[in-house]
């Protein structure tokens, strides 16, 4: 399997994250609580609830982040 990755498909990626500053947070936010699953699932519930903490701080980071973007960027592109 050969995965392509053009240059074009890069600049719109780091557009989007230089406009969406909570998004590498809310991202982190996604896997930190897909790991802390995991980590429930087998029965590390204090290292399960360490993560859960940490994603919920990324949380709210991502989404203050993502309001200030919102603010400086604007919302309407109509």
């Amino acid at each position: 399997m050969k995965i392509k990755i053009r240059r074009k498909s890069i600049t719109n990626l780091i557009k989007y994250f230089r406009e969406n500053w909570g998004a590498p947070f809310i991202i982190a936010f996604m896997g930190l609580l897909i790991g802390a699953a995991y980590y429930l699932s087998i029965g590390n519930d204090k290292y399960a609830n360490t993560l859960a903490e940490y994603a919920y701080y990324n949380l709210v980071i991502g989404v203050a982040l993502q309001f200030i973007s919102y603010i400086k960027y604007g919302g309407d592109e109509e």
